[in-house]
């Protein structure tokens, strides 16, 4: 039986960075009408059963008002604790019980925790957040399809999927955290808010992905060098004073101009030192890790990152194969 997985996370859009920057609260009830698109086209490619995260919000059981279906949909059981853990445990239920796709609504920093959760199971990421690089702004419709072809086995996983690289905090040797698109480094000793938006306080930024075209760190990498999330090597930027100056969006609304004393590349498997201590390490786009005064921390690239469903690719293999057209031939 074909079966689908749906995270939607309730706080995604609404971090500091509303009062900080210029960025849209992206409001619940706009989840719920996406994720009733999802719901449809899931059911159009032929999935049976859907389980998904409950939460606070109710987001899918409000998707499924006044919507009719024949697919089996229910929530997920554990103890539920209205934070980023829900995610987790959801994704690591989802895997257990052999889900053939996950969809995510929220940003960077919900997918992480999702990916770390989630095994080899694919993930399908809709864009929901703040500093979007990881998941896609795509069409609610589009998305169901495309992982409802890859759960169903219509489109074979080598065919619609890759893995992304991941960046790996070690701390004393001992693996931490990851991150699947920037590790900054901040010479704050405390967390305190999560989220990451003054540049003075930032020494390295590590990046496992960057383009031009992209918003938040990794569009300082991406004024310089673009890497494939695929691509089996990272960027290291060490800012600073006096430095050649690249001008990037690192935040909606919000075009800086960073003084970059040196870059970098680094290979898959090579670790480089954190170069400041005691230090946080902010992990797409959220602190996460307190680095203290004489501990020895590194980032390492990683090639194991979570498994992605590509949506062009998905959809160019089903036309392809004809899956939504078997007796339409072209003259």
């Amino acid at each position: 039986m074909s079966s689908v997985g749906i995270i939607a996370n309730p706080a995604s859009g609404t971090d500091i960075r509303r009062l900080v920057a210029y960025g849209s609260v992206f409001n619940n009830q706009e989840k719920v009408r996406i994720v009733r698109r999802i719901l449809l086209g899931l059911e159009a490619a032929g999935v049976q059963q859907i389980s998904y995260m409950p939460d606070y919000y109710g987001i899918v059981e409000r998707a499924l008002d006044a919507l009719k279906t024949s697919m089996n949909i229910l929530p997920l059981v554990f103890n539920a604790k209205a934070d980023q853990r829900d995610s987790m445990r959801a994704a690591e239920i989802l895997a257990q019980n052999g889900a053939g796709c996950i969809i995510t609504l929220g940003g960077d920093g919900t997918n992480r925790v999702v990916a770390k959760g989630a095994c080899n199971t694919p993930i399908l990421p809709v864009s929901t957040g703040t500093n979007n690089v990881f998941p896609y702004m795509i069409e609610g419709t589009i998305a169901g399809l495309a992982a409802g072809l890859i759960a169903a086995g219509k489109v074979p996983q080598k065919e619609g999927t890759f893995t992304s690289t991941q960046l790996e905090v070690i701390v004393e040797q001992q693996l931490t955290d990851v991150a699947i698109v920037d590790a900054v480094v901040c010479d704050d000793i405390f967390i305190g808010s999560r989220a990451v938006w003054k540049m003075d306080k930032i020494k390295q930024v590590f990046l496992n992905r960057s383009s031009p075209a992209s918003i938040g760190f990794s569009s300082i990498g991406g004024m310089l060098r673009s890497i494939a999330p695929h691509e089996p090597f990272s960027m290291v930027l060490e800012l600073g004073q006096n430095g050649p100056t690249v001008t990037a969006p690192i935040a909606p609304g919000v075009v800086e101009t960073v003084s970059v004393k040196n870059v970098r590349m680094m290979a898959s498997g090579e670790e480089v030192a954190l170069t400041h201590s005691p230090c946080v390490v902010a992990l797409d786009g959220e602190r996460e890790v307190e680095i203290k005064r004489g501990q020895q921390a590194t980032i390492r690239l990683s090639t194991d990152g979570p498994l992605v469903v590509d949506v062009e690719q998905t959809m160019a293999y089903a036309m392809q194969k004809r899956i939504f057209a078997s007796d339409v031939n072209i003259n």
